[in-house]
């Protein structure tokens, strides 16, 4: 963790150090929200230091059992990132000191046209569910979605990504990854530590029909700029992994199956999204649809010695498979407030396998949000109901303080 600490710093001071002996006109800014932004020669390079963090308070309960609470820092963000404009590069390293491995984005991209970017490192990736490709400060709630904890883990893969970006009174964006397949910090602790399966190939296609949200509305579920015109965007993505470890498809080594002959003979792991997300005058509707699916099972072991073969429907004690939606909507009045709602199902793809990953199950969730600065100065409370077909009900709740700087 300090390694990566001192790396920022030391990237931090470099970029201002080389554009510094380079500079005509140097300018400098801070806004909360923007965090410290830097400019050189008159503007064709920029620098940004910022971040946020998390102070937050969580309450649990079981059914018939003693409640838990809890104090942490949920979050604790620092982000660096970069642009030389006439070069056409940009680049971003983002940490979570929060975690105990708190590299989650490191990238460089480039731009050759004015739509249109080709990124290649480890970023958050488009290919998952649309909530999960927004950052963990701008959530419509205190906390992820059961749909996306459930199918993803922090959403970040390590790989290429295009984006491109047509039209305007329709839009049109289609996007294209192929990474590792083993999510984030995919090569572990070591260059020892190296990836497992095959590469996986995924894309996103979103169609805005009444044209673009507002500039920075995009980046958001909850309505913040009070869109004018009824504004909608369409979704679907789709990825494959060739050769999954770990449960979601994002991580490596969780797992492992063979074939006959005692070699490691992983299952390709499908995940296909669908996604509806309309914003009007403070009011938002977001839903979204998964379904998750597994093949490459034929005489799969358990064990290198061939001694127990994989059952069919074991397969849902590896892999998350089956399918879920998710409904939240929400209304954020002109002086800040919001008042949100979400229900979700879950529904394995064996239900009558009780060791699955997924469990039939049915979530409600109530938030309540004050923005005092936009989305940089928040106070968030949220209560959850997760109702399963079979097992214990839980209660959950949390209150957090946000500050994006």
């Amino acid at each position: 963790m300090k390694k990566i600490a001192l790396l920022q710093v030391f990237l931090s001071i470099a970029f201002i150090a080389t554009a510094q002996e380079k500079a005509d006109k140097n300018t400098a800014s801070f806004e909360l929200g923007s965090g410290l932004n830097f400019s050189f020669n008159e503007g064709d390079y920029q620098f940004n230091l910022g971040g946020f963090i998390q102070p937050a308070y969580n309450y649990s309960r079981a059914a018939e059992t003693d409640s838990k609470n809890e104090f942490n820092s949920k979050s604790a963000f620092l982000i660096i990132s970069g642009k030389a404009v006439n070069e056409k590069v940009s680049f971003l390293i983002q940490t979570d000191y929060s975690k105990s491995e708190p590299l989650l984005d490191a990238w460089v991209a480039y731009h050759p046209f004015k739509n249109t970017v080709i990124t290649i490192g480890q970023k958050q990736s488009f290919v998952n569910n649309r909530a999960m490709t927004y950052r963990e400060d701008r959530l419509q709630f205190t906390d992820r979605s059961m749909l996306s904890q459930n199918f993803s883990n922090t959403g970040r893969e390590f790989g290429l990504f295009l984006e491109s970006k047509f039209g305007d009174r329709f839009g049109i964006v289609p996007m294209l990854a192929v990474t590792s397949g083993d999510g984030r910090n995919s090569f572990g602790s070591d260059s020892r530590d190296s990836d497992i399966g095959g590469l996986k190939i995924g894309g996103r296609l979103d169609l805005y029909p009444m044209g673009y949200f507002s500039e920075g509305n995009d980046l958001f579920t909850a309505d913040l700029a009070h869109e004018e015109k009824p504004k909608f965007v369409i979704g679907t993505a789709f990825s494959t992994n060739e050769g999954a470890s770990s449960s979601s498809g994002e991580g490596h080594g969780d797992f492992f199956l063979y074939d006959a002959d005692g070699n490691e003979s992983l299952p390709d792991y499908s995940q296909l999204y669908l996604d509806l997300l309309l914003k009007y005058k403070g009011f938002s509707l977001l839903a979204e649809y998964v379904d998750a699916s597994a093949k490459n099972l034929d005489m799969a072991y358990t064990n290198e010695n061939t001694s127990t073969i994989l059952i069919p429907m074991q397969i849902s004690e590896y892999l998350a498979l089956g399918e879920s939606y998710s409904i939240q909507t929400g209304y954020v009045t002109k002086k800040g407030f919001s008042f949100d709602f979400r229900y979700e199902s879950v529904t394995p793809e064996f239900d009558s396998n009780t060791p699955s990953i997924l469990g039939d199950a049915n979530s409600y969730t109530f938030g309540v949000t004050k923005y005092f600065d936009n989305n940089n100065l928040k106070m968030q409370a949220s209560f959850s109901k997760i109702e399963p077909s079979t097992g214990t009900h839980q209660s959950l709740g949390e209150f957090l303080i946000q500050i994006v700087f």
